[in-house]
């Protein structure tokens, strides 16, 4: 079942939080959903299930407009927001029947078991919810999102306080979801992305800046090379600049940079080196880097950050 976004927008008054943004999530296709804190994404995700209505564009969920069919669209849509509401004072089978019962399903016994194995809420399933985990929470969560077999899975921040071995058998659930059901999510974890995403949506103060496969993000800056570059003292990113034939800069912890250079010209570190001897600064590291998708989202989504030469 396919998800399609047309110029969709959501204003708060002066401020516009989504701008007229557009993609499509197909059948049987992960999408991952990226974005700095307050970048959009959690809003365009709330229009999608319906919690909130858009002031321009249109989203289509199955062929059904959100705005027009909210009750048809909630029923093929699962949802996990970011903040994981819970009855905390319910225990997690009585809380999975009452979720059973409000979207009307027969056989909820058989589902509820199911889930309760597929999500590793064995051990749990006879505790209060409040008694929990914050990552047990969020197995509670996914299996209320998973309950009434949607077709179409939007997961905010899904494996967020899972441990590692969580972790892994979280991503291989969604994972395997992904091989029947549309899956939208939204991460900060750059691995996750890489492991999971057919495709990659990424959004900046509202704005889509990518919507792309892995491969096709990494190839946006193919024609660029990165070097990690550290220092003994302190240097700033305006001298760094300065070096012949770097573009950009970016710094990382400590005295720690990365340096965006043309892959065309040639090789730019012999003047790194001599800028280290000009400013006799001792250079503790240097390496040139593969882009990966966290180079691409921090290259797409802070630009203010860097100075260009």
């Amino acid at each position: 079942m396919s998800v399609i976004v047309q110029d969709l927008t959501k204003e708060y008054g002066a401020q516009r939080a989504v701008n007229a943004i557009s993609f499509e999530a197909r059948p049987g296709e992960i999408l991952g959903f990226l974005g700095p804190n307050g970048a959009g994404k959690t809003t365009t995700m709330k229009i999608l299930t319906g919690f909130i209505e858009a002031s321009s564009g249109k989203a289509m969920v199955g062929g059904y407009d959100v705005a027009e069919n909210p009750i048809a669209v909630r029923r093929r849509v699962g949802y996990l927001p970011e903040h994981n509401p819970l009855y905390l004072d319910m225990y997690v089978l009585e809380y999975l029947r009452f979720v059973a019962r409000l979207n009307g399903l027969s056989r909820s016994r058989e589902r509820i078991r199911e889930l309760v194995v597929t999500t590793g809420l064995e051990r749990e399933q006879h505790k209060k919810i409040g008694s929990l985990s914050k990552g047990y929470r969020q197995r509670v969560g996914l299996a209320q999102a998973m309950l009434h077999d949607p077709e179409v899975l939007i997961l905010d921040e899904p494996t967020s306080g899972l441990d590692p071995n969580q972790l892994v058998d979280i991503r291989r659930l969604i994972k395997e979801l992904g091989e029947e059901k549309t899956v939208i999510f939204s991460t900060h974890i750059m691995q996750e992305v890489q492991e999971l995403c057919d495709r990659v949506l990424i959004i900046d103060r509202g704005h889509l800046v990518a919507n792309d496969t892995i491969v096709e993000l990494q190839n946006r800056i193919q024609g660029e090379k990165w070097i990690t570059v550290a220092f003994a003292g302190p240097t700033t990113a305006e001298k760094l600049a300065e070096i012949p034939g770097v573009k950009s800069v970016r710094p990382l912890a400590g005295q720690r940079w990365q340096l965006i250079a043309d892959a065309a010209r040639e090789d730019v570190r012999p003047a790194i080196f001599r800028f280290a001897v000009d400013c006799d600064l001792p250079l503790l590291e240097m390496h040139q880097d593969t882009a990966s998708v966290e180079d691409v989202f921090q290259r797409l989504t802070t630009r203010k950050s860097q100075v260009a030469n």
